[in-house]
């Protein structure tokens, strides 16, 4: 039930047609942004190879997906042949259902294998639950090793992630980072002198990977990943991987011959957030983001440069970042074999 909903002495008849009302305000939002973007899909083989667990990695029949599974003896990855300097990182992803607290399923760019001590990297990383509970996930940023600055922001979905594929998409420019769900702009990091390198610069490959991380995955770690429903499994198909290939080493020369295709991604439409996609992406932050970097207070006195304070949407955090009906946030660490902090994510009741 929406909290809104109980401030008010509402009738059966009316709170239905508030719900009404509530719902197709979204659909109307969303419809607008949910133009289907032109994508070029290519074929599993052609773009990325087995990262670990490879038993785990399990192409579909017409190769163009795969399954990424968890059991009790190892999870599943697999990561982009080649490193890219910039582009747009994209799949339609269906989760495990069921009982999944404890695992971390994880789409996200990274350099870290080349550069251990400034990596850069740009996260979805989607947080199981205990059956009946929605999933939770975050997005994330880091520059330059900028391990100290973590950018996370915390939501629940619209929808069952678990019934049907939705599509996932990264988009990194020069200019901007925008996270994509089903062509939904749920958040934009524009680049600003500020920032200087701790905005993600240096080429990065793409990984998409399933992982126990029950010791701070769902609720702090309270709830462990229960093996008996095992195997869990997350499916990628269409998949997407625009941009300029890159050998790090080689960065620098390789630049003149990525002026083009930077030129290229930029012209595309998903590299720009319209006013229609941006109200659609403020009324997603407005309902669904539970945690936000930018009003924790208490990590950040002074707001990381690329915040965009809203007020209407600062009244609506404590301090610590987290929405004042409950909730908490701590940092953790988002890579298989990290040492990890718990998270305690209470605020498991519908918003």
């Amino acid at each position: 039930m929406d909290h809104n909903l109980r401030c008010f002495g509402t009738t059966p008849k009316t709170h239905f047609l508030l719900s009404l009302s509530l719902l197709l305000f979204i659909i109307f939002f969303f419809s607008f942004a949910n133009a289907a973007f032109d994508l070029a899909t290519i074929p599993f083989d052609d773009g990325y190879s087995p990262l670990f667990g490879d038993s785990n990695v399990v192409r579909s029949s017409d190769g163009n997906g795969v399954r990424l599974l968890l059991d009790r003896f190892t999870g599943s990855g697999f990561i982009s042949s080649s490193m890219h300097k910039y582009g747009f990182f994209s799949a339609n992803i269906k989760l495990p259902s069921n009982y999944t607290a404890g695992i971390c399923v994880a789409f996200y760019t990274s350099n870290g294998d080349v550069f251990e001590k400034s990596h850069d990297e740009l996260d979805f990383e989607f947080l199981g639950n205990i059956a009946g509970k929605p999933w939770r996930f975050q997005t994330n940023l880091y520059g330059n090793g900028s391990t100290h600055r973590g950018r996370e922001e915390r939501y629940r979905l619209w929808f069952d992630p678990t019934k049907q594929y939705h599509r996932y998409s990264i988009l990194w420019t020069a200019k901007n980072v925008i996270f994509y769900i089903d062509e939904v702009p749920i958040r934009e990091v524009l680049r600003s002198e500020e920032m200087g390198a701790e905005y993600p610069s240096k080429p990065m490959s793409l990984y998409a990977t399933i992982w126990d991380a029950s010791n701070w995955a769902t609720s702090g770690g309270k709830y462990k990943v229960n093996y008996k429903y095992a195997p869990f499994v997350t499916e990628y198909k269409d998949l997407v991987l625009k941009g300029c290939s890159v050998d790090p080493i080689q960065e620098i020369s390789g630049m003149e011959v990525c002026s083009d295709q930077h030129a290229e991604l930029e012209a595309q439409d998903y590299a720009a957030v319209t006013p229609l996609r941006r109200l659609a992406m403020r009324r997603f932050r407005q309902r669904y983001m539970y945690y936000s970097y930018c009003y924790d207070t208490l990590r950040y006195p002074v707001p990381p440069p690329e915040c965009v304070i809203i007020p209407s949407e600062k009244q609506r955090f404590k301090e610590t970042g987290r929405l004042k009906f409950g909730g908490s946030h701590r940092r953790h660490s988002r890579r298989r074999g990290r040492t990890t902090t718990p998270v305690d994510d209470t605020d498991q009741g519908d918003m």
